[in-house]
């Protein structure tokens, strides 16, 4: 016992005495070390000190390992910090949607701090990264999808899984990382994140396991509704001159009735040969699906992409025997999406890189999107309009955002989806503007916003759109602006 009374020795005493200081000391360093170690957010072993290919230092902090879900299911995350007060700035997490389809899509093409370059070997910054402002989550979901993976390897899911598996995969994080369950948190989905991100938000609002300050959800050109996103496509199409008169006034013909359309789920076999012929113009004809006045750039990934938007966006059109000749692809770079990854693939596939992440050397190669996973999956939610009834019930906010002249999931479908909540509007749909051009349109209900964005805008958090379907346009204006 250090400093015992006990000791009879002066000398032994002296030394007991000596003993205890040392080790006290050396106690309290090693109980400050770990409060630093804590405060810090030095998370070993996860923590990413040097990636192959960068050049830069940078400012900010990132992790990159699992997060574990329901037993035997790891979801790969990747976090960094933000460069400007991690402390304070609130917490994103961002899902890619597919289904099946990688978050780390998002991360290295659209809003994470650094891109690849197309040889594949060397990163660039990203000026216009979400965590310019935040701190930024990235989660590979569901299992099966990139670096994420199940012991059993099987990987049959379905939204509702989905949702639990996420939210399983938030406690662990928040675990790892409680220093962050203070700050303001939300949660982004894109595309089929669009029923990731209700689905989610309201396991995290109603859950109660799970101790954060959860303010909200957004969703960038999301499906909401599977039937308005096709009914209004019909419309989009034709105003944007995608069909001509004759097509027009077939769909008319065939699939309205005393002025009221149904391009949907018309049991007519003629309307749906029609609007299987509208469709195929959207998606198989050459366009940028994503990017209506893009061009299109990509090949073998970007068909295999666009392979799971028809196997789970459009099953219906299967059950009401309308067909799509998804394998007549068309001489062109590639069908939409016309997003060429495979700098990315490149990239994250490289031994060096793996291990960088801390990947398992028995995982199989990264790929974007997930045959396995997508092949498998089943849709429970047709639209989440209940889902966000609820929310919205809850007082949490959320934005509904698209760019226009996305057709996947276009802007009037999602316009329609939130008009038809019902909540009462709050302000007239108008133009917002930066350095005095119009950026867009918006409309506020209550705490729900729904909200359009040009291409090519540049916008007051020095972020830019080149592509509508980069929602990173708007994670400014929506934490701050509209919330």
């Amino acid at each position: 016992y250090c400093g015992s009374q006990e000791s009879s020795s002066l000398v032994y005493r002296s030394m007991s005495i000596r003993l205890c200081e040392m080790f006290s000391l050396r106690v309290f360093f090693c109980l400050l070390s770990v409060s630093v170690h804590v405060a810090s957010g030095m998370y070993d072993p996860d923590e990413v000190l040097d990636l192959p290919g960068m050049s830069f230092k940078p400012n900010y902090r990132q992790w990159s390992g699992y997060l574990k879900a329901s037993s035997g299911k790891f979801l790969h995350y990747w976090f960094v910090t933000s460069q400007r007060d991690p402390l304070k700035d609130p917490v994103v997490l961002w899902l890619n949607g597919g289904p099946g389809c990688s978050s780390l899509d998002g991360f290295l093409s659209e809003n994470g701090p650094f891109h690849v370059n197309d040889n594949g070997a060397t990163l660039y910054e990203n000026e216009f990264s979400w965590n310019k402002i935040a701190n930024v989550l990235y989660l590979e979901s569901p299992a099966g999808v990139g670096y994420s993976y199940s012991d059993d390897q099987k990987y049959q899911t379905d939204d509702d899984e989905v949702a639990n598996n996420n939210y399983l995969a938030l406690q662990s994080f928040f675990i790892k990382f409680p220093n962050f369950t203070q700050n303001e948190f939300f949660i982004f989905g894109e595309s089929y994140g669009g029923i990731y991100a209700p689905t989610l938000s309201l396991r995290v609002a109603t859950g109660g396991q799970l101790k954060v300050n959860f303010k909200g959800f957004a969703v960038g050109n999301g499906i909401s509704s599977f039937a308005l996103n096709d009914q209004s496509l019909i419309y989009f199409g034709n105003y944007h001159g995608l069909f001509g008169e004759q097509l027009w006034k077939d769909l008319n013909d065939n699939c309205c009735q005393n002025g009221v359309c149904n391009f949907y789920n018309n049991s007519k076999e003629s309307c749906s040969d029609v609007v299987s012929h509208a469709f195929n113009i959207v998606y198989n004809s050459g366009l940028n699906t994503y990017a209506l006045y893009l061009d299109c750039a990509g090949g073998v990934t970007s068909q295999r992409a666009m392979m799971h938007l028809f196997r789970n966006f459009r099953k219906h059109w299967e059950a009401n025997k309308v067909s799509l000749s998804v394998g007549n692809t068309p001489n062109v770079q590639g069908v939409p999406p016309c997003i060429n990854s495979t700098a990315q693939m490149n990239w994250l596939n490289r031994g060096d890189v793996r291990k960088a992440l801390h990947i398992p050397d028995v995982l199989p190669p990264w790929d974007i999107c997930s045959d396995a996973v997508g092949r498998q999956y089943h849709t429970i939610y047709e639209t989440v309009k209940d889902v966000y009834e609820k929310l919205l019930a809850l007082g949490l906010r959320a934005l509904v955002y698209n760019g226009d002249t996305d057709m996947a999931c276009n802007f009037l479908g999602d316009q329609w989806f939130v008009e038809q909540l019902g909540h009462k509007a709050s302000t007239q749909y108008q133009p917002w503007i930066y350095e005095k051009q119009i950026a867009g349109f918006y409309q506020q209900f209550g705490t729900i916003t729904f909200l359009t964005v040009k291409v090519r805008f540049r916008h007051p958090c020095n972020l830019f759109c080149t592509f509508p379907r980069c929602s990173y346009t708007f994670l400014c204006y929506s934490l701050h602006e509209i919330y």
